[in-house]
């Protein structure tokens, strides 16, 4: 019973680092028009910042084409200082009632930086995931330091402790491939 714990909470753990490392990998532009791009923007409206989907509606319209479209007309200003603030070379057109957004294509050497990053960000992930399993491992160690558990079962529990990290690290490699593929594709 003790040990399903430590699995359960293993698991959840590992699994919170890869959500993570996925609205991380949301984030990131790859030349094409996605939503997501827009997440962490910030508009100030009648005196609160508040996130852009909270006073605009955000579509694509077409591969490389954002349009945002604000509820309140005279907020399109604001969201406009705010996007070309936010330092992601994006540059909005407005026709006074909503904002076109062209995604410009990426160049080769950008491309690289990002794939860089993106690997960068599966190495962290990675990692986090092995900080769960050594928590884990020491609580283990610890269960049977304190007699809850025989030498056999902690041998056990380690072996299922080192295939569900194995599988975790497996899904941060499949993230990382399809974002990678994804970045490079033209």
């Amino acid at each position: 019973m003790e040990l399903d714990k430590i699995f359960e909470d293993a698991a959840r753990r590992m699994e919170k680092s890869l959500e993570s490392l996925e609205h991380e990998f949301r984030r990131i532009r790859t030349g094409r028009a996605t939503p997501a791009i827009l997440e962490g923007i910030r508009v100030s409206y009648y005196g609160n910042v508040v996130p852009l989907q909270q006073i605009a509606s955000v579509m694509v319209q077409g591969p490389r084409m954002l349009v945002v479209k604000p509820w309140d007309k005279s907020v399109i200003g604001e969201i406009m200082k705010a996007i070309q603030a936010s330092g992601l070379g994006l540059t909005p057109q407005s026709d006074g009632t909503v904002l076109r957004i062209p995604i410009p294509p990426l160049s080769e050497e950008r491309r690289q930086e990002l794939v860089r990053l993106i690997r960068k960000l599966a190495e962290d992930t990675r990692v986090a995931v092995r900080n769960v399993r050594r928590d884990a491992l020491e609580q283990i160690r610890k269960l049977e330091k304190d007699s809850v558990i025989s030498e056999d079962d902690r041998r056990r529990a380690e072996e299922r402790l080192q295939k569900l990290t194995n599988e975790w690290v497996e899904k941060v490699d499949e993230k990382l491939a399809a974002k990678e593929k994804e970045v490079l594709e033209e």
